[in-house]
C-alpha cells in the first residue's frame, strides 16, 4: 500500500506532458508562403474561370489537396531525413491556415465585398441619387479612373494611384474582418472544452486531413491508401473525370453522364409544369461521388432529414400555390423559417451547456470553479473581455457605414448567433452546407420590422454590411473551432494554435485582397470574371428607398413557426429513441445548396443504412477507405485539372458547381 501511495504520489507529481510540435517557425513560414497561392487560386477558380467553387460546402477540396501534397513530401523526406520532417500538427497548422485563407478569399467574404465598394459609382442605378452622396466614401473607392480597370481590365493594381486609392477602405474593412475572426477565436475558447471535451462531438469535416497525414511524418504511407478498396474508388472518380475534362476538349471522347458534374442536371422541375405541382421549382437531379463519400461520415438520422426535409421545403411552396396564397411569391418564408431555426439550435447549444458556461464565469471572476483554464488558448477572463471588446469594435465600425449604437449592437449579436448555431452544427454533425443565404441581420431587421421602422442611413449601413451575410457557406468560426480540435488531436498547445490562428487571420486577409485586386484588374470584373456580386446589395436598397414596406407579420410569424418546429423535432428526439428527424437537417435543408447535395445525401443514407443493417459496425469500418477514395478522386483529379486550367488558360471540366 506505501508503495502503490508513493507511485501516484510521483505520478500526479510528474510534469506534464511536452506538447507536440504544431505551431512552429516551420509551419508558420510554410503557411505563410502558402496563403497568397491558395488565396490567388481560389479567386482564380470562383470568381474570374467559374471553373469549381470549392467555398459553397463544408469540406475544402483546396485545403485537402494542398496538405495532401505536402503530407506525400514530407512522407518522402522523413525516409530521407526524419529531423527535417514535418509533424502531423504542423500539417494540420498549414491546413487550417488554408482554410481560413479560403473561408476569408471565398463567395461569401472578399468577393463581395470587393466590387461593393466600387459599384455603385462606375453601375448607379435608378435611386442613386438617394443614397450615393451618402456612401461613406473614404471606405470605398469612388474615382472613375481608379476603378474603371477594376471593372474592365487590362490595367494593375500596382499603378501608384491606384494602389493609394485601394489603400484606407482594404485597412479598416482588414481591421473588421481581424475583429470578426478575433471575437470568434474567443468564444470558441469558452466553448472549446464544453463541445470537445464533455460532449466529445465527432468534427466529421476534421476527419478528412487527419486520415491524408497520419503517419507521413515518420516515413509511412496513411492507412487508408493501403487498401484496396481506396483506390478501386480514387480509380474510379479519377477516371471519370478525366474522361469528362478530355470530352472538353475533344468531343469524340465519350462522356460519363455524371448530372451536376460539369454537366447538364435533369431537373425534376421540368416534368411538372403546370399548379401547383410546378411550384417546386428547380429540383436538379446529381451526383457527386465525393460528396456520396463525406455523406458517409456524417450520422444517418441527419443524412435522412437532409433529403426529407428538402422534400418538405418543397411541398411547402406547393402548398402555398395550391391554397391560392402565391399573391405573395415569398410564402411560406423558407428562409425566414431556417433563421428560426439556426436560433433555435444555438438555444441549444447554451441549454446543453448552461452548467458548463456557469462555471466559466465563475473561472473568469476569480470564483470557486472545477474548470482549470490554464491550458485553454487564453484565459477566459481574456477570452470575455476579448468578446466585449470585439463586439464593441464591430458595433462602432458599424456606426461609421450610417447605423445606430443599439441597431450596431443588435446586428452583430445576431450574426454571432448564427456563427455560434453554424460553428455547433458543423462540429456536432459534420453539416455539408449552412449556407442560410439571403438571411442575415440586414434582412431580418429589415423584412420583419418594416424598412420604414429605420431611417435611411440604417438602410444603406445594411447594405454596406450586406457582403458578409449574403450567405454562410464558408463561415471562418467554425474552422477556428476545428483548428482547436486538430490541436487536441495532435497533442499541442491550444494557446499557440489561438495566436496561430490570428497571425494566419491577418496573412490571410491581405492575401484575399491581393489576390481579389490583381485579378480582376487583369481580366475584369464584368469583362471577363464570372461572378459580380456588386450589384445585389444596391438594388435591394434601391427597392427599399424607392417603396419601403412596413412590419411584415407573415415574415415574423415564419421566424417563430421555424423556431417552434425545430424545438419540437429536439423535443421528440430527445424522447423517442426511434425518432429519424433531426433538428439540423430541418435547418440546413432550407438552403439553395441543398438543390446540389440532396442526391448524394439521400444515396449516402440509403448505402450506409444497407451497410449498418446487414454487415454492421466492422462492416462500415472496412468499407471506409473505398469513400475516402471518393473523396479524394475527385478532389486530386480536379484540383490538377483547375491548376492546369489556370496555367493554359482553358475551360475546365468543373466537377464541382
Amino acid at each position: 500500500m506505501h508503495l502503490l501511495k508513493q507511485t501516484r504520489t510521483k505520478r500526479e507529481s510528474a510534469p506534464a506532458a511536452r506538447p507536440a510540435r504544431a505551431v512552429t517557425w516551420r509551419s508558420l513560414m510554410l503557411g505563410t508562403l502558402l496563403v497568397p497561392v491558395n488565396a490567388y487560386w481560389l479567386i482564380n477558380m470562383e470568381c474570374i474561370r467559374s471553373s469549381a467553387h470549392p467555398t459553397t460546402i463544408s469540406i475544402l477540396f483546396n485545403a485537402i489537396f494542398i496538405v495532401l501534397v505536402l503530407s506525400l513530401i514530407n512522407m518522402l523526406v522523413a525516409r530521407r531525413r526524419p529531423g527535417w520532417a514535418l509533424t502531423q500538427g504542423e500539417l494540420m497548422v498549414i491546413y487550417i491556415m488554408m482554410m481560413i485563407s479560403s473561408a476569408i478569399a471565398g463567395h461569401d467574404m472578399i468577393q463581395v465585398l470587393v466590387p461593393m465598394l466600387a459599384w455603385p459609382f462606375q453601375f448607379p442605378n435608378h435611386a442613386s441619387p438617394l443614397f450615393v452622396d451618402k456612401l461613406p466614401k473614404w471606405l470605398m473607392v469612388s474615382d472613375p479612373e481608379v476603378i474603371r480597370g477594376y471593372f474592365y481590365g487590362n490595367s494593375s493594381i500596382y499603378d501608384p494611384k491606384i494602389l493609394a486609392a485601394w489603400a484606407t477602405p482594404v485597412l479598416m474593412w482588414g481591421l473588421f474582418i481581424i475583429a470578426i475572426l478575433f471575437v470568434g477565436q474567443c468564444i470558441n475558447t469558452i466553448l472549446r472544452k464544453q463541445w470537445t471535451e464533455h460532449e466529445k462531438l465527432s468534427y466529421p469535416v476534421a476527419q478528412v486531413p487527419l486520415e491524408v497525414t497520419q503517419g507521413t511524418y515518420e516515413g509511412k504511407l496513411p492507412r487508408i491508401f493501403k487498401s484496396k478498396l481506396f483506390w478501386i474508388a480514387f480509380g474510379a472518380a479519377g477516371a471519370m473525370d478525366i474522361i469528362n475534362g478530355l470530352n472538353m476538349y475533344y468531343p469524340s471522347v465519350p462522356r460519363i453522364l455524371v448530372p451536376g458534374s460539369g454537366l447538364s442536371y435533369f431537373d425534376l422541375g421540368t416534368l411538372v409544369a403546370t399548379k401547383p405541382w410546378n411550384a417546386i421549382g428547380w429540383t436538379p437531379i446529381s451526383w457527386y461521388p465525393f460528396l456520396v463519400g463525406f455523406g458517409m461520415l456524417l450520422p444517418v438520422d441527419l443524412l435522412f432529414s437532409c433529403w426529407f426535409f428538402f422534400i418538405f421545403w418543397k411541398l411547402q411552396r406547393v402548398a402555398a400555390v395550391a391554397l391560392a396564397y402565391d399573391i405573395d411569391p415569398r410564402i411560406p418564408y423558407v428562409s425566414n423559417q431556417a433563421f428560426g431555426a439556426y436560433v433555435a439550435f444555438f438555444l441549444f447549444s447554451l441549454w446543453l451547456s448552461r452548467k458548463y458556461l456557469a462555471d466559466v464565469w465563475r473561472c473568469a471572476v476569480g470564483a470557486a470553479s472545477s474548470l482549470d483554464d490554464s491550458e485553454e488558448p487564453i484565459r477566459y477572463r481574456w477570452a470575455l473581455l476579448g468578446i466585449a471588446a470585439g463586439t464593441a469594435f464591430l458595433s462602432w465600425f458599424c456606426t461609421l457605414v450610417g447605423l445606430s449604437w443599439t441597431i450596431g449592437i443588435l446586428f452583430m449579436l445576431i450574426y454571432f448567433v448564427l456563427a455560434v448555431a453554424i460553428t455547433r452544427m458543423r462540429a456536432e454533425l459534420g453539416s455539408p452546407v449552412h449556407d442560410l443565404h439571403f438571411t442575415g441581420p440586414d434582412w431580418i431587421l429589415a423584412d420583419t420590422l418594416g424598412q420604414r421602422a429605420f431611417g435611411g442611413s440604417t438602410l444603406i449601413g445594411f447594405s454596406i454590411l450586406y457582403w458578409f451575410n449574403r450567405a454562410y457557406r464558408c463561415h471562418p468560426m467554425p474552422m477556428q473551432l476545428e483548428g482547436f480540435k486538430l490541436a487536441e488531436r495532435t497533442r499541442s498547445s491550444q494557446r499557440a494554435w489561438f495566436w496561430g490562428m490570428m497571425f494566419a487571420g491577418v496573412i490571410a486577409t491581405g492575401a484575399a485582397f491581393w489576390a481579389m485586386l490583381h485579378l480582376n484588374y487583369e481580366y475584369g470584373s464584368v469583362a471577363k470574371a464570372q461572378h459580380r456580386f456588386g450589384w445585389e446589395s444596391y438594388n435591394r436598397l434601391a427597392g427599399w428607398l424607392v417603396d419601403p414596406k412596413g412590419p411584415n407579420a407573415l415574415a415574423t410569424g415564419a421566424v417563430f413557426v421555424g423556431l417552434g418546429s425545430a424545438f419540437f423535432l429536439q423535443y421528440m428526439r430527445t424522447r423517442l429513441p426511434w425518432w429519424p428527424f433531426h433538428p439540423l437537417g430541418f435547418a440546413v435543408a432550407s438552403g439553395w445548396e441543398m438543390n446540389l447535395v440532396w442526391m448524394p445525401l439521400f444515396i449516402a443514407w440509403l448505402l450506409k443504412l444497407l451497410i449498418l443493417r446487414y454487415g454492421g459496425l466492422k462492416a462500415f469500418r472496412d468499407y471506409l477507405p473505398f469513400f475516402y477514395g471518393l473523396i479524394l478522386g475527385q478532389f486530386v483529379i480536379g484540383s490538377l485539372m483547375n491548376i492546369l486550367g489556370a496555367i493554359l488558360k482553358i475551360p475546365t471540366y468543373q466537377f464541382w458547381q
